[in-house]
């Protein structure tokens, strides 16, 4: 069986690692990104996330400079996003350092770009993130783009298996409802996505205890599961939450430094 990845992700503004509800506007500063992603790789993470969340809105590449110094500290794959929309982009940040490229309003936009991203560098550096709404209209969840401010009109199913077949490598899935809320992932939207497509899903939202990621990766059947607040605020460690996920059976792999506790 293949083991379960634990992924801290960091949402960056002008620098900061932040933290939000909701994709909304009440903020947090969670610290330096470079002192974090030194913090999380001595405590086990299996890979990082690193997302310029305004990147996208102000029409703008995520900053390389940031990029650049936190990839030069870590020795675990680097995902980064934030205003892709361009092959070009996509080098320029794998050029700066990151090993994985995040791309979500400029997949939606041009489905292609996926495509020729996967040909020019490997399916293994794709990665779209979907945000995902619940619509209730719609009876259906919604693809979220401009971080999660705008809907598509689109589902999230169909969207998720276009993009697998355009030869993105992973899923980053996030649910709008649940983001920062500390409430558990989504356990219906991620089990959805997982079974309709053929490619890793990392889950994201809603992560608030041990006991969150347990669910997400049996019941939800996803491969990975992301998470920001419960790691940055030392509500629990990457290590404690391997610990666990050891004991309920789930297979991990300990790449710390220290003893997971």
């Amino acid at each position: 069986m293949l083991t379960k990845r634990i992924i801290p992700c960091f949402d960056v503004l002008d620098g900061r690692v932040v933290k939000h509800v909701g994709f909304l506007e009440n903020r947090r500063d969670a610290g330096d990104p470079v002192a974090l992603a030194e913090r999380y790789c001595a405590d086990g993470a299996d890979e990082l996330v690193l997302l310029d969340i305004s990147a996208s809105e102000e029409g703008r590449l995520a900053t390389h400079r940031v990029v650049a110094q936190v990839a030069e500290k870590v020795n675990i794959p680097l995902t980064v996003g934030g205003g892709v929309s361009t092959v070009d982009d996509v080098r320029a940040l794998l050029l700066a350092g990151a090993d994985k490229v995040s791309m979500n309003t400029g997949a939606v936009r041009n489905p292609q770009l996926i495509r020729e991203a996967a040909h020019r560098f490997g399916e293994q550096c794709v990665v779209v993130a979907i945000d995902a709404k619940l619509n209730e209209t719609m009876g259906q969840y919604e693809v979220m783009v401009k971080g999660g401010k705008v809907g598509t009109g689109m589902d999230v199913i169909t969207w998720a298996k276009r993009a697998a077949d355009f030869g993105a490598g992973e899923i980053l899935l996030t649910s709008f409802r649940q983001d920062g809320t500390r409430e558990g992932f989504d356990i219906t939207l991620t089990r959805l996505v997982a079974e309709a497509v053929n490619i890793p899903v990392i889950a994201s939202g809603g992560a608030g205890k041990k006991e969150h990621f347990y669910k997400v990766l049996t019941e939800g059947k996803a491969d990975a599961a992301l998470a920001a607040s419960v790691f940055h605020f030392a509500e629990t460690s990457v290590g404690q939450v391997k610990a666990f996920l050891r004991q309920k059976g789930v297979p991990v792999r300990w790449t710390g430094t220290g003893t997971p506790a």
